[in-house]
């Protein structure tokens, strides 16, 4: 037998043990014993530093996630603010382990830039705001009007293509960075402010003592579908942050999440079980502990949990599920099956 060929059946051999091989990220991860995690400098709801020094927000809540899984902690994890020009270069650079920064998958970037999205963790859209005194009921009436955006986002791209292709006569004016755009329609330098929906109803919301003042307008003419990101070159990391989403996922459609996971591992429903790690190892493929579930479960929540206290009813931001909802509740929220 060649040499060649002896490789290939240990190769063979390995990929049929059912057992990850540690990536050089995964590797890394474990070594430093830390996450680290790239996040905005701040967009209510996803990615915010409060005033106690502790980041929150959906993003956060996916990296500690992974924390929780890889490492047993959710708190091991480093965040780095990115804005949207530095976000792609620190991961490629690897500064960062994960991008989780309200980013939206899209064929340029997860064919162009050497990354994979890993999932979907929340469905947005993009629309504009304005202020109440304008009048402005749709945006179909904004002919003149001068429209704050970011540069270097789909926002920017979303915003022109729709004008022209709806014929609106007005003009967009462009922005460095996320805070000196929305800071500039709120001074009055623009009237209105375009970006995704859910950041609009966050810096609505900010608006001390006048949220009211400001209106959403109906339209949403762009599909945002965010998620974390990760550098190509290393599958099995890229394996474990898709499944760590999936299954937070899983568990709010079983029932299970932070507030009664004790509970549930007394669980005779099979599905629980196994997600659980009682009825079967999940962690093996993946290089995880057989308990990973659980410790995701038990430090951050599943997906609804994490969605209420972030984006939802119990958050500032009020926001209603809508398509992030679980499939069988009429959203598009959906895990492939966990076994």
């Amino acid at each position: 037998m060649s040499l060649r060929m002896a490789l290939a059946v240990l190769a063979c051999g390995l990929a049929f043990t059912g057992v990850a091989q540690a990536g050089p990220v995964l590797d890394a991860v474990k070594k430093r014993d830390a996450v680290r995690c790239g996040v905005s400098s701040g967009v209510a709801g996803f990615s915010a530093l409060g005033s106690d020094g502790q980041w929150r927000g959906l993003d956060v809540a996916v990296c500690r996630a992974v924390a929780a899984a890889v490492l047993g902690d959710a708190q091991k994890v480093e965040f780095t603010p990115l804005s949207s020009q530095q976000r792609f270069a620190a991961l490629q650079a690897g500064q960062i382990d994960i991008l989780s920064r309200n980013t939206t998958w899209t064929l340029s970037r997860d064919a162009g830039l050497n990354v994979h999205f890993a999932a979907i963790t929340y469905y947005d859209g993009q629309g504009i705001l304005m202020h109440k005194r304008f009048g402005v009921k749709s945006a179909k009436e904004l002919k003149g009007a001068e429209i704050c955006v970011q540069s270097g986002t789909t926002n920017e791209k979303n915003l022109t293509t729709y004008l022209g292709t709806q014929g609106i006569k007005a003009k967009a004016i462009v922005y460095d960075n996320f805070e000196a755009a929305y800071k500039a329609f709120f001074s009055g330098r623009c009237q209105a402010f375009s970006t995704d929906v859910s950041a609009l109803i966050g810096l609505k919301s900010s608006q001390s003592g006048k949220p009211d003042d400001y209106v959403v307008l109906p339209e949403i003419f762009s599909k945002e579908p965010l998620g974390p990101a990760v550098l190509r070159g290393d599958d099995e990391f890229f394996a474990v942050v898709k499944w760590v989403v999936f299954a937070m996922i899983e568990a709010e459609e079983l029932g299970v999440g932070q507030g009664n996971i004790n509970k549930a591992l007394q669980s005779n429903n099979p599905a629980v079980q196994r997600l659980l790690g009682g009825a079967e190892n999940l962690g093996k493929p993946l290089g995880l502990p057989r308990n990973w579930v659980e410790n995701v479960l038990k430090q951050v929540g599943n997906y609804g949990e994490v969605f209420e206290a972030n984006l939802g009813k119990q958050s500032p931001l009020k926001l209603e599920r809508g398509l992030n909802a679980l499939w069988t509740e009429g959203g598009l929220m959906y895990a492939p099956p966990l076994r």
